[in-house]
């Protein structure tokens, strides 16, 4: 998963023709750390279908608060610069929701 480090790095992947999946995440958040668990197993089953980005909402503080994501981990997934759907929630996430969500999206 691409770890997106400037605000021009995320714009120019969300403009993507493929749908690109962002995980919003920090590194002290016991959930993210779960999901991390089977994220590299769920990106390789759905890396013909879809791209994804990793962005520290540490680092990118701005653009959480623009696209409205309070809770961590989440996703939102984008193509050609406009937002398909989103996984937006204060709770933890199951491999299982990561791959409906990426199902959903993917048949978009």
């Amino acid at each position: 998963m691409k770890e997106i480090k400037t605000q021009q790095e995320f714009d120019e992947a969300i403009l993507s023709a493929k749908p690109v999946v962002a995980k919003f995440y920090v590194d002290w958040c016991p959930d993210c750390q779960q999901v991390e668990t089977f994220m590299p197993a769920v990106e390789e089953a759905y890396k013909e279908k879809t791209e994804m980005i990793a962005v520290n909402r540490d680092h990118f503080a701005e653009l959480l608060e623009k696209l409205d994501v309070f809770g961590i981990p989440s996703f939102i997934a984008f193509q050609e610069g406009k937002e398909l759907g989103r996984f937006v929630s204060k709770l933890g996430k199951s491999r299982e929701e990561v791959e409906e969500f990426l199902d959903q999206i993917c048949t978009k």
